[in-house]
């Protein structure tokens, strides 16, 4: 087990340096922020003295190097736009975003779980069906519209709940709902197939011919051999959940780590672009990492393969 972790780290690192090199080529063919920065009246002498300020008058292997150092002591720069450390905008807003996905997580728990669950061991009836259509309609409906819907329902109509911000309990009701909302569909239809196919094999035909009960097969045995695949589908939509909820945060004015990502993007403001792919990357390879330590606690094959 040892071992597997230590050739994870290893590879975690690997890609991270990796990534970092894409990032910091790609963000610097998007375009000239001096363009962005100076008015349409800025003279040449102008645009050499704002390159020079932000760095960007140095040879392109000579930033990077000067990108990656910094960047080992936890240092990304300071914004173009606001001028403020990329670390302090990434601290107050990353938070953020992860209460966002804890509740988006309790939400997919409590419903997606019970429902994959009673799908597979009601099979064909009415139960079935409707976790069906509840796990179709999940994943279906895009989640803007879904956030659109709720803020036209609960804000504008009936007015029992908060359009945007983040404060009391209340404001987190809508915009992590609608961030569960395809998670939850995806566990309940993995965890009914997971299951159904357990519960298909013949060590649980066994079980049933010696008179276990249905309660112990089902929550038991087939319910732990069915979680892997739930497992690795869950653990990458959590890191995508915390770095990539553009769209939710953006609808409800959640100030979180996807907004923050959008206006970067917007505003051509380098330092942030890499700090914030460079985090969003970190989490991503963090949260794979412990998925695939769970997976191999799980199944402990795996620990053998590398």
């Amino acid at each position: 087990m040892r071992r597997y972790i230590v050739i994870r780290l290893l590879q975690t690192v690997v890609t991270l340096f990796i990534l970092s090199m894409v990032i910091f080529g790609l963000v610097r063919l998007s375009g000239d922020p001096a363009l962005l920065m100076l008015p349409e009246t800025a003279t040449e002498e102008d645009y050499r003295y704002m390159r020079a300020q932000l760095g960007l008058d140095k040879p392109i292997y000579v930033q990077y190097g000067i990108f990656i150092t910094n960047a080992l002591r936890g240092d990304f720069g300071r914004s173009i736009r606001t001028r403020r450390p990329v670390v302090e905008s990434i601290r107050e807003t990353l938070p953020n975003s992860m209460k966002l996905v804890g509740v988006s997580l309790f939400i997919t728990i409590i419903l997606g779980f019970p429902l994959g669950i009673i799908a597979a061991a009601k099979k064909d009836t009415y139960a079935d069906t409707f976790a069906r259509v509840i796990a179709g309609l999940g994943q279906s409906l895009p989640t803007f519209w879904v956030g659109l819907m709720m803020i036209q329902i609960f804000v504008v109509l009936l007015g029992v709940l908060p359009a945007s911000g983040m404060g009391s309990w209340r404001h987190y009701l809508m915009p992590s709902a609608c961030l569960g909302i395809f998670v939850m569909a995806g566990v309940v239809r993995l965890l009914r197939s997971s299951m159904l196919e357990v519960l298909d094999s013949e060590y649980i035909r066994m079980a049933r011919i010696k008179g276990v009960s249905e309660r112990v097969i089902v929550w038991k045995h087939a319910l732990r051999n069915s979680l892997l695949s739930v497992l690795s589908f869950g653990g990458m939509y959590i890191a995508i959940m915390i770095t990539g909820a553009i769209l939710i945060e953006t609808v409800f004015a959640w100030p979180g780590f996807g907004r923050l990502a959008y206006a970067s993007i917007v505003n051509q403001d380098f330092p942030l672009i890499q700090g914030i792919v460079l985090t969003s990357g970190a989490v991503v390879m963090v949260t794979n990492l412990i998925t695939d330590i769970l997976y191999a606690y799980l199944d402990p094959r795996i620990r053998y393969r590398l």
